[in-house]
């Protein structure tokens, strides 16, 4: 090297800032974490990066994490010196990315053209792209499917027609889908397509939403657009979890979205409805329903009726006053709010007692209702009374707990309402589907609502006025002789909980519950899943407290009777048609699907997937996936292939003809 270019080398040496070495929160994280997470926190082929974990959480989770490790996903607890998990929380926090927000980027997009078969191009954000597929979105906003073809891509085949627009996937809350692709001679074809996982979640029971060929899939707080073809991720909103919740918000629920033109619409956890961008995920608004500190928490996906989002509360056993909301889609302004409890001195409140009972009565309204465009009338379930399962200090049918209630969605105005379980003492709320069925009835032709209810009891009633039409049982069930011509119960002898606890079926869980249920107007049967089993109830009478839950008793399973089924009801009747008997431990939390072809799908309690016989309940064919189910099944076409859909423990799973 020439002499002055060492002395300018060395000079600049000389100058530079002098190096202080590591610090202690890097020297932590080396000796502990680089070897998995990488030196900037992306990950290694050891460990997935904790970059996303970042964007969203607080040092005081992440201190939690290190201390506490994450049991079954390799990740050891470190018992550190409290100067040194200090310094490594602060180290491992000084790598979330710049400008990092609650919300975390999917894909890495990117500006550039794809050419198209048959010449030209495609321009904008190309959002993927791989040996298979592309997603791009182009300056006017629209967002375009692409598959690969040799060197160039070809536009991917979606009919809106044929699509889920919805939780139930239509208004009317009944998943009878007209789709008969897959049938009783071609199921026997039906093979897994794609799968979507969601890692890290205690339990998945949204329902999928699909329009165009982009399906809308969430968990907690989360919300991602998928390709429904392939799968493939096309943008994700999340934000972190809320601290301090009880109940179902504390378990971290949520069953879908609903969406009206660009706009897509969900629930948070500590009770907030919020509207996205539906093509980029971008937040437009959040509109905060109640304060989540008062026990209120949110997991149903909104119904959209005109230029409303309707939307309910949970945390029903936690002590609440229950109401249904209703915002405006363009501006997130509240519209209009029905109490389902009155205030002390309000009409209906004589149906309660206890003044103080009222102002924590719950009735929340936690599942998706349903809609008659042609009655211009809003049915929605509300939830059990509280403390649950005492009843001493709430004398009277407690309304409007335990009920359907039918709205004029523009103003909240109640038309009319029934009360299935009046002075509820079990937690048998009302929070079932409410199917909307045409059909004869008794010979004439009526508008009818038809529920499986949790306590037992299959309900038909005229959806005009509210009428009762039937009430049969369709389980295992002691609490009720009958139900009697204006449809209230004849409760037997000795079935409320006692100090020293009462045997009575169902079981709390119910004889079915929040899980979705189907009318095929072909067979004109009604599909439910049941679970036959009892409790022994018994009660104790604390105050409330905030914090904590308000059960005021408990159960415990009794009886020989543990089994779930599959049960085709006649609704004329309620009489049984045919049964598919279950096998497992009873935890699956799997609805059902109708479909023209014939079939019923549903997750099995062995861990399958599986399809009836519409008319005879013959196992035709399963798939096994050895999967926990706790959400209910859904069905779409796009690219001119019928597919059949459903959450697990794991992610979302997609099925198709082979």
């Amino acid at each position: 090297m020439p002499r002055s270019l060492w002395f300018a080398a060395l000079a600049a040496l000389l100058s530079a800032p002098a190096w202080a070495g590591p610090t202690a929160g890097q020297v932590a994280y080396e000796s502990r974490c680089v070897l998995c997470h990488g030196g900037d926190g992306s990950g290694s082929d050891r460990a997935p990066s904790i970059l996303p974990f970042l964007a969203a959480g607080t040092p005081e989770k992440l201190a939690g994490v290190i201390t506490k490790g994450i049991v079954g996903k390799g990740m050891p607890a470190f018992d550190l010196p409290a100067e040194e998990l200090e310094a490594l929380v602060g180290h491992v926090m000084s790598l979330r990315p710049e400008g990092a927000k609650t919300e975390t980027a999917g894909p890495q997009p990117r500006e550039g053209a794809l050419p198209l078969a048959g010449g030209g191009e495609i321009r904008g954000l190309i959002l993927n792209e791989s040996g298979f597929d592309a997603q791009v979105r182009t300056p006017d906003g629209k967002l375009h499917l692409l598959r690969r073809e040799g060197d160039a891509f070809r536009p991917a085949k979606a009919d809106p027609s044929v699509d889920w627009p919805s939780y139930h996937g239509n208004d009317q809350a009944n998943r009878h889908s007209p789709l008969d692709q897959i049938n009783k001679e071609t199921v026997a074809r039906l093979a897994p397509q794609w799968f979507f996982p969601l890692p890290g979640l205690r339990m998945i029971e949204g329902t999928p939403v699909v329009l165009s060929g982009v399906m809308y899939v969430t968990a907690v707080n989360q919300v991602y657009a998928l390709d429904a073809e392939t799968g493939r991720e096309i943008w994700r909103w999340t934000e972190s979890r809320t601290q301090g919740l009880i109940g179902d918000a504390a378990i971290g629920l949520n069953r879908g979205v609903a969406v009206d033109g660009d706009r897509l619409f969900t629930v948070t956890d500590h009770a907030h409805v919020v509207a996205l961008d539906r093509w980029t995920g971008e937040k437009l608004w959040d509109a905060t329903m109640a304060d989540y500190r008062d026990h209120y928490g949110a997991i149903a996906a909104p119904l959209i009726v005109g230029e409303l989002a309707i939307v309910g509360v949970s945390g029903g056993d936690t002590g609440l006053r229950g109401f249904l909301d209703a915002y405006h889609v363009e501006t997130g302004e509240r519209a209009w709010r029905f109490w389902t409890i009155p205030a002390p001195g309000e009409p209906l409140s004589e149906t309660w007692g206890d003044p103080e009972i009222l102002k924590k009565g719950c009735g929340a309204t936690w599942l998706t209702g349903s809609y008659d465009a042609e009655l211009d009338l809003l049915y929605w379930p509300v939830g059990n009374p509280c403390p649950d399962l005492n009843g001493d200090r709430r004398p009277g049918d407690n309304l409007y707990t335990d009920s359907v209630i039918a709205l004029r969605p523009k103003t909240g105005e109640l038309v009319w309402h029934f009360q299935f379980t009046p002075h509820d003492t079990h937690d048998w709320d009302a929070q079932e589907p409410l199917v909307l069925v045409d059909e004869e009835f008794d010979g004439k032709p009526r508008k009818l609502l038809v529920q499986g209810n949790r306590n037992g009891f299959l309900y038909v009633l005229d959806r005009v006025t509210g009428e009762f039409l039937l009430g049969e049982s369709f389980s295992n069930q002691n609490w009720a002789e009958r139900i009697d011509e204006n449809g209230r119960p004849v409760l037997a002898e000795e079935s409320d909980p006692t100090e020293e606890g009462s045997f009575t079926c169902p079981a709390i869980r119910g004889a079915t519950n929040w899980m979705s249920t189907a009318y095929n107007p072909g067979t004109k049967l009604f599909y439910l899943l049941v679970h036959d089993s009892c409790n022994v109830y018994t009660k104790t009478s604390p105050d409330w407290e905030r914090g904590k839950g308000w059960l005021s008793g408990s159960f415990r399973p009794a009886g020989p009777v543990n089994q779930k089924f599959i049960r085709a009801l006649d609704i004329q009747t309620g009489r049984k048609v045919w049964e598919y008997a279950q096998t497992g431990e009873t935890k699956t939390y799997s609805g059902v699907l109708s479909t023209a072809g014939g079939l019923v799908f549903f997750g099995e309690d062995s861990g399958a997937f599986a399809a009836l016989d519409a008319r005879s309940g013959e196992p035709l064919w399963h798939f096994q996936a050895n999967q926990d189910w706790k959400a209910s099944p859904m069905t779409y076409m796009v690219g001119g292939r019928q597919f059949v859909a459903i959450a697990s423990g794991m992610g979302f799973w997609a099925f198709a003809l082979q």
